[in-house]
Formats: structure tokens, C-alpha cells, sequence
């Protein structure tokens, strides 16, 4: 019986599905047999699910439904009754893991909480798959997800990762990259270490590894696809820089006919620190 009441018949089970982040070939024998034998397969996008079928060679013998960010609250609640009725429900989204930047964490907290078995297909995830081909250090990670999209809000994003020493992962969108990029080397640094990886498995997939600021450099121009960003944390026990004699050469510059932006720009650039926490130094003087 789950927490509310409800008598859960044994046989009912969530399965979150990790689905191809790029070819189809990637995919599991467990998957396989998991949307054929499935009772309910509840699809991020259910054209995307069934050309996946049709390149696996499995035909679907449950009812399909879709299970996208616009109806993830009603549709769960009708996946339990389903869970709760003793029937199998499988859920997979476009690609990687449900619950990652995908839906599937609404459902999966709502099984928990009735009783009912959960339980996960393992597959490929862009996030540790861009992890581990970085070349950055993987000991310790943390996932930020899509940073937001306003400038004002992305910025303050960022300016509170600036002292976060684990290797970030971010998801973003081809036509927001380079401002993203940009938003990063303002403020981790232009010169902290990160890499670009781009259409990850499939066919054109491509890794640009370097610091920040030569990558936002090189995203101004045409870039497209499926973006994950692997960007180095902060080296744990590095001195703080001393802010007042930054702010004094910023002062240096400009008397030296600099405008203040590029002056703080050239500072922060050379001293490795963040623009934005230059900027804020100077004003506050």
C-alpha cells in the first residue's frame, strides 16, 4: 500500500530509459526488449520514439502517450494510475537519461512516494559522456544545466559559480553559445580551461578544447548542433587576487589614455580573474 492509501499491485514498475544520445546502434538489448514488452511508453516526443523502433527493429506492444515538459504535471498523474494499477511504465525521452534537463522527475517522485518499484535502463548521457572526453578533470563534477537565458540572470548565475572548484557541465543552444561563452570568461576568467562538445556521437561530433576566451571567439561564427560545455572549476587553494592593486593598475591604464572597459578588461585578463569582479572593485572605489 503507498503512502496515500492506494493498494499498489506488485507487478506495477516505472522504468526510466536511456535513450541514444546519437545513433541508434548505442542502444541497449535491455532497451530493446523494454519497449516491446512494455505496458505504457510515455515518449518525450512520440515520432522521435517510434523512427527509433523502426531503426531498432522493435515493434511497440503498449500504448504510447506523450510525456513532454508542457504536460508533464497532468500526464503523471495519469502514468500513476496506470503504475498503480499493476501496469509497467516506461518512460524516454529524445535522448540521455529521464530527469536530466528531461522530463521524468515529477513521475519518478511521485512513484516513490505511492510505492511503487523504480527502477532505471542505463544508457548513454551527454553529460558524462562530454565529461570524460574533456580532457578536464572528472574526480569531482557538477551538473548546472541550461544557464538561463536573460544576460542579467545568466550573469548572476555565473558570478555565483565563479569559487565552484568541481568541472562544470552545461547544456546550451547552438544560436545562445558564443554570448554564453563570453558570459563564462567574464566571469570564471577568459583563460580558465574549458571545452565545447558538439553533435556528441553522431556523425559530424567535434570537441574544442581551450580557455573561454578563444572559445567564445571561435562560437561567433556558425556553430550548430547539440552543445554540452565541460568548463574547469577553480583550483582549490589558489591565492585570492589582491583586488586593490588590480583596481589601481585598471587606474594606471586609464591614465594612460585606456578607456575603463578595456583597461578592466586587460587587467582581469592578465591577473586571471573575473571581469565582472573587477568591474564591481573599481566602482565600489
Amino acid at each position: 500500500m503507498g503512502e496515500d492509501g492506494r493498494v499498489v499491485n506488485e507487478t506495477g514498475k516505472l522504468v526510466l530509459a536511456g535513450a541514444p544520445i546519437g545513433r541508434a546502434q548505442d542502444a541497449s538489448a535491455r532497451l530493446r526488449d523494454a519497449l516491446a514488452s512494455a505496458d505504457v511508453v510515455a515518449a518525450e516526443d512520440t515520432r522521435r520514439l517510434r523512427r527509433l523502433a523502426a531503426d531498432l527493429g522493435v515493434t511497440l506492444g503498449g500504448r504510447v502517450v506523450s510525456y513532454y515538459d508542457a504536460n508533464e504535471a497532468a500526464r503523471a498523474a495519469e502514468l500513476l494510475e496506470a503504475l498503480c494499477d499493476g501496469r509497467t511504465v516506461l518512460v524516454i525521452t529524445d535522448a540521455g537519461m529521464p530527469g536530466v534537463s528531461d522530463p521524468g522527475y515529477r513521475l519518478t517522485r511521485l512513484a516513490v512516494e505511492a510505492g511503487v518499484p523504480v527502477t532505471a535502463l542505463p544508457g548513454p548521457s551527454a553529460v558524462t559522456t562530454a565529461l570524460a572526453i574533456s580532457g578536464l578533470p572528472s574526480d569531482r563534477f557538477c551538473f548546472e544545466g541550461f544557464p538561463p537565458r536573460k544576460p542579467g540572470e545568466r550573469g548572476r548565475r555565473l558570478a555565483a559559480l565563479a569559487g565552484e572548484e568541481r568541472t562544470m557541465v552545461f547544456f546550451e543552444a547552438p544560436h545562445r553559445l558564443a554570448a554564453c561563452l563570453s558570459a563564462m570568461a567574464e566571469a570564471f576568467g577568459a583563460d580558465r580551461p574549458a571545452a565545447v562538445c558538439r553533435e556528441l556521437t553522431k556523425t559530424y561530433e567535434e570537441v574544442r578544447r581551450g580557455p573561454l576566451g578563444e572559445l567564445a571567439a571561435w562560437a561567433a561564427g556558425d556553430v550548430r548542433g547539440e552543445i554540452t560545455l565541460v568548463v574547469a572549476g577553480r583550483v582549490a587553494g589558489a591565492a585570492e587576487p589582491d583586488l586593490a592593486e588590480l583596481v589601481e593598475r585598471v587606474a594606471d591604464r586609464e591614465r594612460a589614455g585606456a578607456t575603463r572597459k578595456d583597461a578592466i578588461a586587460e587587467v582581469a585578463r592578465a591577473a586571471g580573474v573575473p571581469r565582472r569582479e573587477l568591474y564591481d572593485a573599481v566602482h565600489r572605489g
